[in-house]
């Protein structure tokens, strides 16, 4: 039921209590017939229906007034806390609002004050976690990237290079044949080539999946640069570059390099688009592509990358929106309150 509805039946209703206890009251005292009162008029109404009549009237104006300021004060109450979901900066007027809706205002303040805080003590954390985390794991990564690409070059790499020579001395003593072996070993020969050009890559992006010194900016650009000399697709991006702690930076980063990755694995996409910017206090990173799409609460309640990707906007006081239609495309985006 509405207020105002509800303000309404109130109104009448304690109107005629009131009207009933009244004439109860006055009877006793004043004995009266209902005949005399049926035959006394006011303004040609009888006594009896007039009196009962203006006490209801009366109670639904004093329900419809009291409803309207009712629910100008749920509205605004409402407004407050839509703009305490949103994050923004609450704009209360004190000379507009009654006593009551002054000390909710002055609630409404304090639980803002209190999810910034919040939010800032999220980030603090999460960047000194971020920077324990990479003072530990920093000499572990390094060692075992250099151990994995060492091995790969002795092993595999030199398998690769010593078959391609086998290969182009086979095909030097065959090329003037043209019958179907030779046909297939020029196939093998190629597949050999490709092995040796993805073996170079694998070796070339041996890294780490953190920034590793690298300012966000400079991790995306690097990332996306990277990507786009390996496959097909058309990759563009907008990075701005200000400010942000470590540990935002690391959790963003993160959440990029998911994204990328789901897009590359399942998106089936021919663009990719990535922005970083920051607009009204707020650190902005969507990603957008034109892929097949996917069901949003499906996949999240089965994919641990997509729960990863919430958690880690969660960590730093932000949130995170995926938009998946079929056929249309994801749009993924972060935003970060800066503090």
């Amino acid at each position: 039921m509405k207020t105002i509805q509800r303000q309404v039946l109130i109104g009448a209703g304690m109107s005629l209590l009131l009207l009933l206890c009244f004439i109860l009251s006055f009877s006793l005292l004043f004995p009266v017939s209902l005949a005399d009162l049926w035959k006394t008029k006011v303004m040609d109404i009888p006594f009896i229906l007039f009196v009962p009549s203006v006490s209801i009237a009366i109670g639904i104006l004093f329900g419809i007034f009291s409803g309207y300021s009712w629910q100008k004060q749920l509205k605004q109450v409402d407004g407050w806390l839509h703009e305490i979901e949103e994050g923004r900066q609450l704009q209360i007027d004190e000379d507009e609002i009654g006593s009551d809706a002054r000390i909710l205002s002055e609630r409404a303040k304090k639980i803002q004050k209190q999810i910034a805080e919040q939010a800032k003590l999220s980030q603090k954390l999460a960047n000194e976690k971020a920077e324990e985390f990479d003072n530990r794991m920093q000499e572990i990564i390094f060692q075992e990237r250099n151990r994995l690409a060492r091995e790969l070059h002795d092993s595999v790499s030199q398998q690769l290079f010593a078959a391609s020579m086998l290969m182009s001395a086979i095909m030097e003593r065959t090329e003037k044949y043209e019958d179907g072996y030779t046909k297939k070993l020029k196939l093998v020969e190629s597949m050999i080539h490709q092995s040796q050009l993805e073996m170079r890559a694998l070796l070339l992006h041996l890294r780490p999946v953190a920034l590793k010194g690298k300012t966000l900016t400079e991790g995306i650009e690097e990332l996306l640069v990277e990507l786009l000399q390996k496959v097909t697709m058309d990759i563009k991006w907008k990075v701005e570059d200000f400010p942000l702690d470590k540990g935002v930076e690391d959790h963003l980063f993160r959440i990029l390099q998911e994204s990328v990755s789901n897009t590359l694995r399942h998106a089936k996409a021919n663009s990719l688009e990535v922005l970083l910017i920051e607009r009204d206090g707020y650190a902005i990173l969507r990603v957008v592509d034109d892929g097949i799409g996917f069901d949003v609460e499906e996949a999240k309640a089965g994919s641990y990358g997509l729960q990863n990707m919430y958690e880690r906007a969660m960590e730093i006081g932000g949130s995170l929106k995926i938009i998946s239609l079929a056929n249309n495309g994801t749009r993924l985006e972060v935003k970060i309150p800066l503090i």
